[in-house]
């Protein structure tokens, strides 16, 4: 995936809860995530990085606030908090019997995702909401067109 940022300027400026004028992307998929949520008939709201979950990091032990890439709000009254990660993020690094700087670095990765997940599966459910992470493979399936 490459890495890019911008802004993000909305279509339907009634459906962004939040301040239209400052999204911001930092991915191709999340720009590609916001215009699927602009355009989608059955999404009623949606806002980037508006949801702030506090969560302790398994890493350091330490107090830390989780930006949630995506909140959406359904026509049907389900609500939504999306991550969205390539899905090598997804999963446990694989063991290797060398620990490079680089595999290490894929560990404290993943222990730090994980614990922003869990904390932020408590906070939706806590509210009815529900949260997910989408890699590449849920973009597709969502129709989300993705560069390759």
């Amino acid at each position: 995936m490459k890495y890019y940022k911008g802004k993000y300027k909305p279509k339907n400026l009634k459906k962004y809860e939040g301040d239209f004028s400052n999204i911001t992307y930092r991915s191709h998929w999340e720009r590609q995530a916001f215009k699927w949520c602009d355009d989608n008939k059955d999404i009623i709201g949606w806002s980037s990085e508006s949801v702030i979950v506090p969560y302790r990091c398994k890493t350091d032990g330490k107090m830390h606030r989780y930006f949630v890439d995506l909140f959406i709000r359904m026509k049907d009254g389900s609500c939504y908090l999306i991550e969205i990660k390539p899905k090598k993020q997804t999963v446990p690094p694989k063991e290797r019997s060398r620990k490079t700087k680089k595999y290490l670095n894929e560990v404290m990765t993943y222990a730090k995702n994980l614990s922003k997940w869990e904390a932020a599966q408590a906070f939706a459910h806590k509210r009815g909401m529900k949260f997910q992470v989408w890699h590449e493979e849920t973009l597709r399936s969502l129709g989300i067109k993705l560069l390759t």
